[in-house]
């Protein structure tokens, strides 16, 4: 009985030491929606020179627009190149990246503080590989991963481009999560359900994007009939429609 009161007061010591156990009501975890960590299978390799400090992995489906989005950024001659600071994360990465301002017994110190800038481990957009943090080279001024990205010319060309590339603005000013905004930080869902690999994002990320929309956001694509089409018809019908031929003899003469 004394051993397994002390292996419980052991446990209930470690959850109030961790870093992370304070839930919001609906599921978050101080103001982030929990995301698991996709399989190193799903990943690959962001063009050669995009990457800046660390290498950049994104899932297969985000490569195409990607591409395609590094290319027009670049072809907008914007004084800068856009470059990607920060990819895909592991849960280890990320309990790294929340605990590295300030630590005591690997215990972070103000978590919640913390968490309004940076996801806790486990509730990071950046472990489903969807997720990037985008910067420029040359900085021209302004650090990486900092709100003065928005006034930049590469964050200014992001914010009224990236939607047609399938990427939208995870954390916009003022938002209801209560997490910092973030002009660097967009996921990619396709730029239509139709998209290889977007209906897979889309539904990983539907409880973000109803509570708590991206702005700006990838557009939902509308279809409107302006024109009732033919009613069909049936064969009888289609073929006294047609021209009939003329009765035997009935041909005028000359």
């Amino acid at each position: 009985m004394a051993r397994l009161c002390a292996i419980l007061l052991w446990l209930l010591a470690a959850i109030a030491a961790s870093p992370v156990h304070a839930e919001d009501g609906d599921g978050r975890l101080y103001g982030h929606l929990p995301y698991g960590e996709t399989a190193p299978a799903s990943l690959v390799a962001a063009p050669a020179g995009f990457a800046v400090g660390q290498p950049c992995r994104v899932r297969a489906s985000v490569l195409p627009d990607l591409v395609k989005l590094i290319a027009a950024a670049h072809a907008a001659n914007l004084g800068a190149e856009l470059r990607g600071v920060s990819c895909y994360r592991s849960i280890p990465h990320q309990e790294r990246v929340f605990c590295e301002a300030g630590k005591t017994d690997a215990a972070c110190v103000d978590p919640a503080a913390r968490a309004e800038s940076v996801a806790p481990p486990g509730h990071s957009e950046h472990s489903t590989g969807y997720a990037i943090d985008f910067g420029a080279r040359p900085e021209a001024g302004c650090p990486d991963v900092e709100p003065c990205f928005a006034a930049t010319a590469v964050g200014q060309w992001l914010l009224r481009n990236a939607p047609r590339y399938g990427f939208e603005l995870s954390f916009p000013k003022d938002n209801r999560q209560g997490v910092t905004w973030e002009p660097w930080h967009w996921r990619w869902v396709g730029t239509s359900r139709a998209a290889p690999g977007a209906v897979v994002a889309r539904t990983l990320f539907a409880k973000a994007r109803r509570q708590f929309p991206a702005d700006p956001r990838v557009p939902a694509i509308v279809v409107r009939v302006t024109a009732q089409p033919p009613l069909p018809i049936d064969a009888d019908t289609a073929l006294a429609a047609l021209p009939q031929p003329a009765a035997a003899g009935s041909a005028s003469r000359r």
